[in-house]
């Protein structure tokens, strides 16, 4: 009986941790987790997006400069994101996932209190510093940790929790700003961080899997060439680089456009308008389909034609094709960055993480130069100078997606 017993405990040792599994009760800690961390990182993140002709007046300062706000938080975020990943290797997924939305939350809760606009910026940089450690870290957490046949349900929570805290953000601090102000508004989001952040470190199951990576130089170079050789890899993130800053570029001074004769559209009408980012959810499920059906070379191009023939609606004067030229763009959009996130993802192979942090972080720049370059167009030319700049972007990202990234084959099935 003892050697039984000795037997049974020496093969409990040595047996594998259990994956999460769909059904279980810790499979649905970890995607409550994911979905309210994965929620209020870009909940705070994008939250002055939609109040930046508030904070142009309040500092009295022009839509250029007042756009620093977002392109502050967005550039810090992208240049942290790959030491995120690399020190999430080293020290765990969980300890950078919980200290970077806990120290985001602080960051937010300190921005009502600023008295120059110099403060706001710091702060906004610093907040996107402590949260490039979640998306750095979450999608290898959720590759590690829940079980192969749940995992593309548990990642897209996760890409859901995104997308609705990038709208809710965006529309929370709308409708306080015009009942209240400014600063009542970047509270309440640094309040919904802290529960965010509560919840994470209550819910979110220990790792089990996680096996601790040295960070050689060596390794790291190593993988960065290899995935810089690779014939389509760097063109995915120019791709990535223009579409992000095609995207905000549009949506920083779409709201100092319609805030203006003739529209005149109050802080909470604007922030209706990012609802359309729910387009986002279903685009980026329905082309990922389209993309596996078709290839990936076949669909991007054809997306981000989606999203010019959108630019070309917002010229109009009225306003009802005016949004439906921005839920077109908004789309158009989603549907491209999905097919070009998942086209890294197919040829990155082992250096996936390091792939997905350099699309991420060439993502986020392009969102920081691009939406801040966008601003001189518009205080020189308005809307037709901010459709110029984007346009740009999309016929650059057309010509990278239709005659150079389309003639790639696929990488072959190891």
């Amino acid at each position: 009986m003892s050697e039984n017993a000795a037997g049974s405990t020496e093969a409990e040792l040595t047996e594998e941790p259990a994956f999460l599994d769909a059904g279980t009760a810790a499979y649905r800690r970890a995607n409550l987790a994911m979905f309210v961390g994965g929620f209020a990182t870009f909940a705070m993140l994008y939250g002055t997006q939609p109040i930046l002709p508030l904070l142009s007046e309040a500092f009295d300062i022009s839509p250029a400069s007042a756009s620093l706000s977002v392109s502050a938080g967005t550039a810090a975020l992208a240049l942290l994101l790959i030491p995120a990943s690399i020190l999430s290797d080293r020290i765990g997924r969980m300890r950078v996932m919980k200290t970077s939305l806990t120290l985001a939350a602080i960051v937010a809760l300190a921005s009502p209190f600023v008295t120059d606009f110099n403060q706001l910026l710091v702060l906004r940089a610093l907040l996107g510093a402590a949260l490039a450690g979640l998306p750095a870290a979450a999608m290898a957490y959720l590759g590690e940790e829940i079980a192969p046949q749940a995992q593309g349900r548990a990642m897209g929570l996760y890409i859901a929790g995104n997308a609705l805290g990038g709208m809710s953000g965006r529309f929370i601090s709308a409708l306080v700003a015009q009942w209240s102000s400014w600063r009542i508004a970047l509270g309440v989001l640094g309040v919904l961080g802290v529960i965010a952040a509560f919840l994470f470190w209550r819910s979110l199951p220990a790792s089990r899997h996680f096996s601790p990576r040295a960070a050689r130089p060596a390794r790291i170079l190593s993988d960065v060439r290899a995935l810089f050789s690779d014939e389509a890899m760097p063109w995915l993130f120019l791709t990535a680089f223009l579409l992000m800053g095609a995207f905000i570029g549009l949506y920083n001074y779409l709201g100092f456009r319609l805030m203006e004769a003739p529209f005149g559209l109050s802080q909470s009408a604007i922030g209706a308008i990012f609802g359309l980012y729910l387009l986002g959810t279903w685009a980026s499920a329905w082309s990922g389909q389209l993309a596996d059906r078709h290839g990936r070379r076949n669909i991007l191009w054809i997306m981000v034609s989606v999203m010019a023939s959108g630019l070309l609606a917002t010229l109009s004067p009225a306003l009802p094709i005016i949004i439906a030229g921005v839920a077109v763009y908004t789309f158009g959009f989603f549907a491209a960055h999905s097919v070009a996130s998942g086209w890294v993802a197919r040829r990155a192979n082992e250096r996936r993480a390091l792939a997905a942090a350099l699309y991420l972080s060439s993502y986020y720049l392009g969102a920081s130069v691009i939406g801040t370059l966008a601003g001189p167009a518009w205080t020189l030319h308005a809307w037709g100078g901010v459709a110029l700049v984007v346009g740009t972007c999309l016929a650059a990202t057309l010509l990278l997606a239709g005659f150079h990234l389309r003639r790639i084959e696929p990488p072959r099935r190891p």
